[in-house]
């Protein structure tokens, strides 16, 4: 399987399939049309979803739409029976993520792979 418009190939998976069983859903913020703002809520299966790629458009941000966002996915993901909702960030991201949204700290793991 070949991304459009990539060169190279993704991985040979059944991406509606993976869609199907791994995505809560996406949550999208509009302007007269416009996609201004974006975030994909997976899960696990179980109790565990998780935010990922958080995306406000230039021109768009500190307008609280990126809160919106994230407030709109956790009642998504509580709504689908979802326990937790988890998060991964760059540093210079740590005060929207804890501060804006709500989220607190936790020990957590990593490998880099």
């Amino acid at each position: 399987m070949h991304a459009h418009g990539f060169d190279h190939p993704v991985l040979d998976i059944d991406w509606h399939g993976q869609l199907h069983r791994h995505s809560l859903g996406w949550v999208c913020a509009r302007e007269r049309g416009e996609l201004v703002g974006f975030v994909n809520v997976a899960w696990d299966g179980g109790v565990h979803a998780f935010v990922l790629d958080t995306v406000v458009g230039e021109g768009w941000q500190r307008m609280g739409i990126g809160r919106g966002l994230i407030e709109a996915a956790v009642v998504g993901a509580r709504a689908a029976g979802c326990e937790w909702l988890h998060v991964d960030f760059d540093a210079e991201l740590r005060a929207f993520y804890f501060d804006a949204c709500g989220f607190t700290t936790t020990d957590a793991g990593l490998i880099a792979l």
